[in-house]
């Protein structure tokens, strides 16, 4: 309540840290931009970042000017372990892919308590192993794991448990709990870290902050000041008997072989803890990065807990000589914290889940809050470079994003996955605001809101795609997040914010313009979003030239600006209850889906249909010119039309005279565009009223192939790809080159867009929400009247509610442990399935096996995977 009414800035410090700042674009200066081999892991140790930090387990403020991180060494590693390794997007056989295990455990919304889990392997981290193997590896074998090589066995690891609780909101408790998991007694380092972002080497002139050791303290203390922060903070050290310190500085001799500056730079701990060089710190005992040093020996199945304690003055500054204990009631506070958070999950799970339902949710929104990252860039500093710095390529300024000088990004920002997506993208954060509407509506609807500033949002109505191409097209999936999050905050709070619904309308009007203009290059109401986020899913990279010239009639795209006018019509209606001017809008929208559905439904007057009539499902057309032929592949482009549903009730009418005026008229006088689209009932002398672009029969025919076990319909959930097309593969020539879609229920065997991700068959969390979405929309409006067989085939007719009922169960099973003991997600291997010591860890990952509903792609994607939180709230196990 206090960070809700800015009493108190209880969200200053928060797990703010990148899992990775190498190999990003924020740090490529390349000239052929290239990030990847511009800024390898191998410099991470050594070069400075220029646009952030990343580290273990870490937080920082949020500004990122100082940063708290664990690092470790097991005695054997050639590399002091301060950040995840993983392979770039070269090196894996799938692109990117972190090889460390790490999860987050717990985590309140104001950070108040967070844990996390490290496991860090006894034997020499198999670095050189990794890259090897994977690189060895083609894309039709699995990923290389850390596990496969073996360096667990006999369970000789360390489980490194990190836990905050704040005191006060700058006053933060630290305790990192090592425990050895193997047979025989090993050596490990722990080194907490605590630095300032380098933010004194882009501007001539700049004030260089400062940590030392405070010499009048009663216990081991690091002092730090930042001429930009308005206190000092302090961090005791409990039982410390090292203070390590260094230069957040790059070491420029062993990256390009010139001489230092300063003989103290930022790989000085690991010269000094791994190579015994002693000399490579700071003696006088200063700098801008310091390490509390912790040489431990640890017997079988013993722990050592190590306290730390971050505060700034005026809270709780670590006592003076002869003063009180910094660290007196130092487990207490952590039991309160943990405590409320208890109390406060319990008003978010509900009671009729299983232990074990609950243990996942609770998983999934602590992933959630562990993946807040901030997030820095200016496009324009970025493309002209710093004037302390050699000037970049001149490329660069005819190069990626340079369309996006406006572009000014300082936020702490809900990330997919801070290792591998470190940074956000337009339509995941959708689906992430409404996991995080569950716990934290506030931030969701900042987080809504700020990517339609003026900072963000182009001043030609486009939001940013993500980093590596702003320019890019995700699909336009934020008035409904925006809606959505509206909604849940409502039945939460029994009021809904109509503030921050009218604040996003407003600028959503110019996305939908942008939309209009841009997309819809024949103005037939037919638009081309390019790859709209489904990477490979299509025959063709469908945001490249075409092979065959021309252009692709999207079903997708045009589907999804039908969902769009929808969702702004939803919007328009709930607004113009205390505003009528917003009737003009609700028309406006109403008007444009009719448009659009028209487009969808029936255009074979202009030689293009998307709907295809045979087959009884909707298909890309490929347009050239030499004519116009669907692309037959069933895939999700065609199920996307099912999102655009909504429905009018009698009230709506009754309470809105110039809207339902003017509805009525378009109902009467165009009929041409209304007959595929519209339905209505009458209860009680009231119509209620349905807008689809998939009705009545249309409806059936596309569920039919949605429901069926041998298509669409999975043990896990909605598959991207028909698995028709495993035996029938969808094969089209060009200019002597076949082009072909098989379906891959795994990892992709193509390199379309990286090859890190695949939609020829696997499951993906947010479009299956949307279905979900979807059918319990239709089955509101036919009040259960509407049934189809599910399965296809099955003879067992399901009502549409039902139905999505079915489809959440399917997809909460994947995380769940069923009665074989095991958990779908992990897949085939043990070690997740049956070791005491990882069988209760859930790893959120990007999508799922399209057959036996194993995790794939991204690890840590909890960004829209989250959602399986919402499914297990909503509709159970």
């Amino acid at each position: 309540m206090e960070a809700r009414e800015r009493k108190a800035h209880w969200r200053r410090w928060g797990p703010y840290l990148s899992g990775r700042q190498w190999g990003t674009v924020r740090e490529d200066y390349s000239q052929d931009g290239t990030p990847w081999d511009y800024f390898p892991h191998d410099h991470a140790r050594s070069r400075v970042y220029r646009w952030g930090e990343d580290g273990i387990l870490g937080i920082s403020d949020n500004h990122q000017r100082l940063c708290f991180a664990l690092a470790l060494w097991n005695g054997r590693d050639p590399i002091l372990k301060e950040r995840y390794f993983g392979l770039s997007g070269l090196e894996g056989n799938h692109g990117e892919d972190v090889k460390e295990y790490y999860f987050y455990l717990d985590g309140t919304p104001t950070h108040s308590y967070m844990k996390g889990l490290y496991k860090y392997p006894q034997a020499e981290y198999p670095y050189a192993r990794l890259v090897e193997e994977n690189r060895r590896r083609s894309r039709q074998d699995p990923e290389f794991e850390l596990l496969d090589t073996g360096v667990f066995g006999a369970g000789r690891y360390f489980d490194v448990a990190v836990e905050y609780a704040k005191a006060a909101p700058e006053d933060i408790l630290i305790r990192i709990t090592a425990m050895n998991r193997g047979p025989a007694a090993a050596p490990l380092h722990l080194l907490p870290t605590l630095w300032f972002r380098n933010t004194w080497s882009w501007d001539p002139g700049a004030r260089r902050p400062r940590v030392g050791r405070d010499r009048n303290a009663a216990v081991t203390t690091v002092v730090a000041e930042h001429p930009d922060m308005d206190r000092v903070y302090r961090l005791a050290c409990a039982g410390s008997g090292d203070l390590l310190f260094t230069e957040n500085e790059s070491n420029v001799r062993r990256l390009f072989g010139r001489e230092n500056p300063s003989p103290h730079v930022k790989d000085a701990f690991h010269e000094c803890v791994i190579l015994g060089n002693r000399d490579a710190v700071n003696p006088a005992g200063e700098g801008t990065k310091a390490a509390a040093h912790y040489p431990l020996v640890l017997e079988p199945e013993a722990s050592a807990v190590i306290r730390l304690r971050l505060s700034g003055d005026g809270v709780a500054a670590p006592a003076r000589a002869g003063g009180p204990d910094p660290f007196a009631g130092f487990d207490g506070v952590f039991e309160t914290r943990r405590r409320e958070a208890d109390e406060f999950y319990a008003t978010v799970i509900p009671d009729r889940l299983s232990d074990d339902g609950r243990a996942v949710l609770r998983q999934a929104l602590a992933g959630m809050l562990w993946s807040k990252q901030w997030y820095y860039l200016d496009v324009r500093r970025w493309l002209e470079g710093d004037p302390t710095q050699p000037l970049p390529p001149p490329e660069r300024k005819h190069g990626r994003n340079h369309e996006w000088t406006h572009l000014y990004n300082e936020d702490v920002i809900s990330m997919p996955d801070t290792w591998e997506y470190p940074w956000y993208a337009a339509w995941d954060l959708g689906f992430q605001a409404i996991a995080l509407a569950l716990v934290d509506p506030d931030l969701a609807k900042d987080q809504l809101v700020l990517f339609l500033r003026e900072w963000y949002m182009h001043p030609n109505g486009q939001l940013p795609a993500y980093e590596w191409a702003f320019g890019n097209v995700n699909p336009p999936v934020h008035a409904w997040a925006a809606w959505r999050v509206y909604k849940i905050e409502k039945r939460a709070r029994g009021a809904g914010d109509s503030r921050f619904l009218e604040r996003v309308f407003q600028k959503l009007l110019l996305n939908f313009t942008w939309w209009v203009n841009r997309k819809d290059p024949e103005g037939k109401n037919v638009f081309q979003g390019g790859f709209l986020g489904l990477d490979n899913i299509g025959v063709f990279d469908r945001s490249a030239p075409l092979p065959t010239g021309g252009h692709i009639e999207q079903s997708d795209g045009t589907a999804w600006m039908g969902m769009f006018s929808l969702n702004m019509l939803a919007i328009a209606l709930e607004l113009a209850r205390e505003n009528p001017a917003y009737e003009d809008m609700a028309s406006k929208f109403f008007e444009h889906f009719m448009y659009i559905a028209q487009a969808m439904s029936r255009m074979g007057v202009d030689g293009i249909d998307l709907w295809d009539d045979a087959d009884g499902f909707f298909y890309d057309v490929l347009h050239t010119a030499d004519g116009v032929r669907p692309l037959k592949v069933r895939s999700l482009v065609g199920l996307v039309p099912l999102f655009s549903v909504e429905v009018i009730e009698p009230e709506d009418l009754d309470r809105l005279p110039q809207f339902a005026r003017r509805l009525r008229w378009f109902l009467d006088n165009r009929n041409d565009l209304c007959a595929l689209v519209t339905r209505q009932v009458t209860q009680g002398g009231k119509k209620r009223r349905l807008l689809s672009l998939v009705s009545g029969d249309r409806l059936q025919r596309v569920l039919r192939y949605m429901l069926d076990e041998a298509e669409f319909l999975s043990p896990h959930g909605i598959r991207a790809l028909s698995r028709y097309h495993r035996e029938h593969p969808y094969v089209l020539s060009v200019n002597g080159e076949e082009h072909r879609v098989d379906y891959e229920p795994a990892e992709s065997t193509t390199g379309l867009f990286g090859g890190n991700a695949n939609w020829r068959g696997p499951i993906w969390f947010p479009m299956n929400v949307l279905l979900i979405e979807s059918l319990q929309r239709f089955d509101h409006f036919f009040r259960g009247e509407f049934t189809v067989e599910c399965p296809t085939g099955s003879g067992r007719a399901m009502t549409l509610g039902e139905v999505a009922r079915e489809l959440s169960r399917r997809l909460t099973r994947i995380f769940l442990r069923g009665a074989d003991g095991r958990r779908p997600v992990h897949g085939a291997g043990d070690t997740f399935q049956t070791d005491p010591h990882w069988r209760d860890l859930i790893l959120f990952y990007e999508y799922f096996n399209g057959d036996n509903g194993a995790g794939v792609g991204a690890s840590h994607q909890t960004g829209w995977t989250g959602l399986v939180a919402k499914l297990l709230q909503q509709s159970g196990e």
